[in-house]
């Protein structure tokens, strides 16, 4: 006859406390980051997807009720990104309203200073600092129905009048325009005309670029969605492989 063996209510209890960490664990990855995975060794895929929706909150607190991706849980990622082995590529979803331009721009030079590969993919829209964050990337994507609103920088709140406060805004939105034209194939010219344009926003300077004329203007690199960016990801992980073996002579020596 085959042994009966009957778990004990503490052996029980133990199961069930871990299963209850495990929930709780990945309930609270949910509330912080907005996804249950976050960059750790043990990963399966070597491809990580970093989602930006939303409003990008900056160093000011946005009420409870706004949807926002927080620049100080984006920064770890990107950096455990850059040092966890198994993460071969980065894939970046876009669909956020803009925020806090400092935050915004420091994402988008933490994407672009990353060794290894990375494609953005604007879905739904991709506006004002989300635009340096979507051309931060080796090769960016939109959506064809995914708009892009392209605006001067503007300050919320108290404003002290003063040649200096425009100074630096002034300063600021250069920072933007020079991140933005290096790191697309957009002209100077062009951008700040798409910036400054009067007659396409009803209650705002600044234009409001959909799908295709992004592709036109040379803001992003191609039309498409999801399986034609993990697409050219995986490409451009293949050409990184093979461009980081070791050439013939080398295994030689």
């Amino acid at each position: 006859m085959g042994n009966f063996i009957e778990h004990s209510p503490n052996h029980r209890s133990e199961q069930d406390q871990e299963k209850k960490d495990i929930k709780e664990s990945l309930v609270d990855k949910i509330n912080q980051l907005g996804q249950t995975n976050v960059p750790q060794l043990g990963q399966e895929s070597n491809i990580h997807c970093l989602t930006i929706i939303g409003q990008i909150e900056g160093h000011v607190q946005l009420p409870p009720q706004n949807k926002t991706t927080k620049y100080e849980h984006l920064i770890p990622q990107i950096v455990a990104i850059e040092q966890n082995p198994k993460i071969e590529g980065l894939l970046i979803i876009l669909n956020t309203v803009g925020g806090d331009v400092e935050a915004g721009l420091a994402i988008a030079e933490m994407i672009a200073s990353l060794s290894k590969p990375t494609v953005s993919i604007v879905l739904g829209g991709g506006h004002s600092i989300g635009v340096p964050i979507a051309v931060s990337a080796d090769y960016s994507f939109i959506a064809e129905t995914a708009t892009m609103t392209i605006h001067p920088v503007r300050l919320t709140g108290l404003v002290i009048g003063v040649p200096q406060t425009f100074e630096y805004l002034d300063k600021m939105q250069d920072r933007v325009v020079q991140f933005v034209t290096s790191h697309s194939n957009i002209t100077e010219d062009r951008f700040k005309e798409l910036m400054l344009s009067k007659g396409n926003l009803t209650r705002d300077i600044g234009t409001n670029v959909v799908g295709r004329d992004a592709v036109k203007y040379g803001l992003i690199n191609e039309v498409g969605g999801v399986g034609q960016a993990l697409a050219k990801l995986n490409e451009l992980i293949e050409e990184r492989r093979k461009a980081n073996m070791p050439k013939e002579g080398e295994l030689l020596q």
